[in-house]
């Protein structure tokens, strides 16, 4: 089981190398990986295991948070109320690439954090609103996935770190708080 003491945090020079592609069939390392990657997502969403174990909540993961630079991403979003994503997206995806994504950008208003960094780093970090991105499953079948907004955001924020970028560099370092030009800010409370 992994817990925040496997998760490599902000400094570590894993989290900055390009992962390495993975091939198929798959090892029983890198399936055993994959699986307890989505499973420390499901528990940290679960209070009393989170509570037990001190895990953080967390919606993704990449395999170079645990110190294995693999192309090799976990995502575990519950299905929600919302019309906009009202399913469940919980999936292990192994070489992600995005293949398309819309002009329009996105971003979360309380801006995004990240396992790998302890502490809160204020600013809005840019997001394109819809993409879609191409994946293997453990059984080496190939998918394609159209997300937008949450579900969107949160496997680019993934996709990111399996090519050595973290979050905050996407933040305007001169500016953190300025929007972007025609920027949809999820998550912002409407004003009546």
């Amino acid at each position: 089981m992994i817990t925040m003491e496997d998760i490599i945090r902000e400094g570590h020079p894993t989290l900055r190398k390009q992962a390495e592609p993975i091939t198929f069939p798959l090892d029983n390392d890198t399936k055993e990986l994959a699986e307890d990657m989505l499973e420390f997502l499901i528990n940290s969403q679960t209070p009393e295991i989170a509570e037990k174990y001190e895990l953080r909540p967390g919606v993704g993961i990449a395999a170079p948070q645990v110190d294995v630079s693999k192309r090799l991403v976990a995502v575990h979003l519950p299905a929600t109320d919302s019309e906009d994503d009202p399913d469940e997206f919980s999936k292990i995806l192994i070489n992600p690439k995005i293949v398309s994504h819309s002009v329009q950008q996105t971003c979360l208003a309380d801006g995004e954090g990240c396992l790998s960094v302890d502490r809160d780093v204020p600013g809005y970090v840019p997001r394109h609103k819809r993409i879609t991105v191409e994946y293997y499953d453990l059984d080496g079948n190939k998918h394609k996935e159209r997300l937008r907004e949450f579900p969107a955001i949160v496997v680019q924020h993934e996709i990111d770190h399996l090519n050595g970028v973290m979050f905050y560099d996407r933040i305007d370092k001169d500016n953190p708080l300025a929007l972007p030009d025609g920027i949809d800010v999820l998550g912002a409370v409407e004003e009546e």
